[in-house]
């Protein structure tokens, strides 16, 4: 766990340190949760994925993480705003990032995003693809690899986050949320659904305002597309940039570099990456891979139901015309009748 009990300079910007914290889940919607907040006079939002927190999170050393000090400059900025936010995606899958925020902020609000598993999945395998994360071709055989991967196989050379290659765990939402509850009470954590979110960003922008008690008319006058999909240009710019070699080397260096001359580093790199970026329109995920996850996510789909008293049987529906898995709610409870994918009839 992070010891956030400094002396002397920063003593000075601890009371900048955020007191919000998007934690996930990854293609969510936390994106464009986090720029929406950021329009707001009230709210200031620091450097998205930066994950200070989440001591069991096993990131490679070619993964810039903020010790306390650089963390905390994060926010200086700040200038009195009454929320300072922490965007980071990988907070809710770790087990150890919700005790930990507690004890850097015990008045911290939590806002967690979820979006239907075989979804998201789906477009975390495409990020990863995009930022190197992820070498396998398909979604497919990324599935099919994890168990390979658990026992360390399997794990392209540029990966910075291994575990979020164990993408079923990613999705595995009720026991994350569970724990967020359980160390920081309902009353503190907002759930926000991808469903309600892409149907009415506004009004689910006003009601996550009204959760973090600041003026709810003040909304953004355009809410404009965040975050789209993407790939990259050219895979040779991306593999110099993103060689865990030379980005170890860079960070082994970062002490010894003026703090100006790193943030230029950071804005020539975020600059080359923007331009080696093609938005487009990714892949459809197959009907029989989406029919198999969600039949395979079902009893998850139901503890999470329960847990937040919603109805998320429109999670578990089949693609109209596509055989296979499907649920059927059970009136007046949050439990499911499932039934097993269609299988061909033979002539």
């Amino acid at each position: 766990m992070p010891d956030w009990h400094g002396q002397g300079p920063l003593l000075n910007v601890m009371n900048n340190k955020p007191d919000v914290f998007i934690v996930g889940a990854p293609k969510c919607g936390t994106t464009a949760m986090a720029h929406y907040l950021g329009e707001h006079p009230d709210i200031f939002v620091a450097r998205k994925e930066m994950h200070a927190f989440g001591s069991d999170l096993r990131f490679s050393p070619h993964f810039y993480r903020r010790k306390r000090d650089a963390y905390l400059a994060e926010f200086k900025d700040r200038n009195g705003r009454g929320h300072a936010v922490d965007a980071s995606v990988w907070y809710l899958f770790s087990e150890e990032a919700a005790a930990e925020i507690k004890a850097f902020n015990p008045e911290s609000r939590i806002i967690i995003m979820l979006r239907e598993p075989a979804e998201m999945l789906h477009s975390l395998y495409y990020q990863f693809r995009f930022d190197g994360n992820e070498h396998l071709p398909t979604f497919a055989e990324a599935l099919d690899a994890e168990d390979d991967r658990h026992d360390g196989r399997r794990i392209g050379r540029k990966a910075y986050l291994a575990q979020g290659l164990f993408y079923r765990e990613a999705a595995c939402y009720a026991e994350q949320v569970q724990r967020y509850y359980k160390v920081f009470g309902r009353e503190r954590v907002k759930v926000v659904l991808y469903d309600d979110f892409a149907a009415d960003v506004r009004g689910t922008y006003r009601e996550t305002l009204e959760f973090l008690d600041v003026d709810a008319s003040r909304a953004p006058a355009d809410f404009k597309v965040i975050n789209p999909a993407k790939s990259v240009r050219s895979t040779g710019l991306r593999a110099v940039m993103s060689d865990p070699w030379l980005r170890s080397a860079a960070l082994a260096l970062r002490p010894c570099i003026p703090g100006m001359f790193f943030r230029a580093m950071q804005m020539i790199d975020a600059r080359l990456r923007r331009t080696n970026t093609h938005f487009e329109k990714r892949p459809p995920l197959a009907p029989e891979v989406r029919a198999n996850l969600r039949l395979e996510f079902a009893p998850e789909v139901q503890r999470l139901g329960r847990l937040l008293d919603c109805d998320l049987t429109h999670w578990l529906r089949s693609t109209p015309g596509i055989p296979g898995g499907f649920a059927r709610p059970v009136p007046g409870t949050n439990d499911y009748i499932y039934s097993q994918p269609a299988k061909p009839t033979i002539a």
